[in-house]
């Protein structure tokens, strides 16, 4: 199980960016979730059985949708895989 936090950057909220991202997952094997945060960032908690599916996932959001054109930074982070958690939820 390979697991990431991810924080964007950019014009990242009011443009449908979970909404698209919640989208996106739907055609990935993925589970996790993604929020707005209060300083105005995305974060995005995602994990899958295969490395190569959660990096073509990650691709898909930051290089070939049109979610790409907002994002100014990204920051990631491995993390623990997550616990509890079924499908790709908005939070």
């Amino acid at each position: 199980m390979v697991a990431r936090q991810i924080f964007y950057s950019g014009r990242v909220q009011g443009v449908g960016f979970r909404y698209s991202t919640r989208s996106i997952a739907a055609g990935f094997d993925v589970t996790g979730s993604v929020r707005n945060l209060p300083d105005g960032r995305v974060e995005l908690n995602v994990m899958s059985h295969d490395a190569d599916e959660l990096d073509a996932f990650l691709a898909e959001i930051e290089e070939h949708s049109e979610l790409a054109n907002h994002i100014r930074e990204k920051e990631s982070h491995p993390i623990a895989p997550l616990t509890g958690v079924t499908g790709f939820s908005i939070a």
